[in-house]
């Protein structure tokens, strides 16, 4: 790969605990946040006095000024290991379907493409790629000569796929959810009970969102809520209200955060859907692979539901065996889509999320 005259950059897609390559790849981006403000340069009051980080400020400022068109951009994931190397397209852009990447506010975006994506990451050395800001210039050294041996034809005209839209992942009230769960079969009292009790819920993780910010102690802040706290408070709840009986939920069952069961007794071949909880800001979509664990086990169980108590990931079961992910659910930003994702919102959630899924989709299988 010719680097004569080009700017080689390094640029974090996420951390040893979000992992987001796969949003970039797929949707021809590198991202960066946070972004909730507005368009570069917005926001630069809000990063500097509200969170008191100039650093960021200076990160954000080498994303959205300094890269150009034409520079070279190296992927990392954490300090070793490097997905793909893309060359940058165009001009910054601030775009709102990266809104919520996973608890992330990634708005400001560079369009990518992709010039090399491996099977497999390049692993390099320990600290080959500096740790740090998003965003950084990369030093000359073992990853720079790397890229320099890539075989890759830059005359080749490269896809960039289509930049997700922003109409696609707009917000939607209470009514618009109402009226997609009873057009699709859900009873009548049941969508009653789960619009008076989502009201409340949503204020709860507003709360939780908002008082657990405040201040940089991170996980030891006083309002940051424990993992089972936001179960017994947000997911036991969202579960009930949406249909799900005591009888039918199993708490801290067989390892298995919540277990939901499609008939009694509450045994293995009867659990129907795995709940896998995380921490209040911990990245919810990671916990896919431990769900998985459990849910293989049971051959009956054909959906996931992946969890930090605001954010829900729901996964349904393919016909090649894979869990892939269905929809996803922000109780502090209900969205009709998440183009980034390619993946439903807050009405796909919700049914995927209650007992009469499985019979809603058997009915129209069959033309009921």
């Amino acid at each position: 790969m010719n680097l004569n005259g080009r700017t080689i950059w390094q640029h974090a897609a996420g951390d040893t605990d979000r992992d987001y390559v796969d949003v970039c790849i797929q949707n021809g981006v590198i991202l960066n946040g946070p972004g909730r403000a507005g368009p570069w340069p917005a926001q630069m009051d809000e990063v500097v006095g509200k969170n008191r980080r100039p650093k960021k400020l200076s990160d954000l400022r080498r994303f959205c000024e300094d890269m150009r068109a034409g520079d070279v951009v190296v992927l990392r994931l954490g300090t070793k290991l490097v997905p793909a190397v893309g060359v940058i397209v165009g001009d910054y852009e601030w775009n709102d379907a990266f809104g919520d990447v996973d608890g992330w506010d990634l708005e400001h975006v560079r369009r990518v493409r992709w010039a090399w994506v491996g099977e497999q990451p390049k692993e390099f050395d320990a600290y080959a790629i500096k740790w740090g800001d998003t965003t950084q210039r990369l030093n000359p050294g073992e990853v720079w000569d790397w890229v320099a041996s890539l075989k890759v034809d830059e005359l080749k005209p490269l896809d960039l796929p289509e930049l997700p839209s922003q109409k696609d992942a707009g917000e939607i009230g209470f009514d618009r959810i109402s009226d997609f769960l009873f057009d699709r079969g859900v009873a009548s009292a049941s969508i009653a009970y789960l619009m008076t009790e989502i009201g409340e819920l949503t204020r709860i993780a507003r709360w939780y969102e908002r008082s657990s910010k405040d201040g940089s102690d991170g996980d030891q802040h006083p309002n940051r809520p424990s993992e089972h706290e936001t179960v017994a408070y947000l997911v036991v709840p969202l579960l009930r209200a949406l249909g799900w009986t005591p009888q039918r939920m199993a708490v801290e069952w067989n390892k298995v955060d919540v277990a939901l069961f499609e008939s009694l007794p509450r045994a293995g071949d009867n659990m129907s859907v795995v709940v896998e909880a995380k921490k209040l800001g911990r990245a919810c979509l990671a916990a896919r692979l431990q769900a998985t664990g459990y849910a293989d086990q049971r051959e009956g169980c054909l959906r996931l539901i992946v969890t930090d108590g605001l954010r829900y990931g729901v996964y349904v079961k393919q016909s090649d065996g894979n869990f892939g992910l269905h929809a996803y659910l922000n109780l502090t930003r209900l969205r009709d889509g998440y183009p980034a994702y390619r993946c439903g919102g807050a009405e796909d959630a919700m049914l995927a999320m209650s007992p009469d899924w499985r019979a809603i989709n058997d009915s129209a299988r069959d033309g009921g």
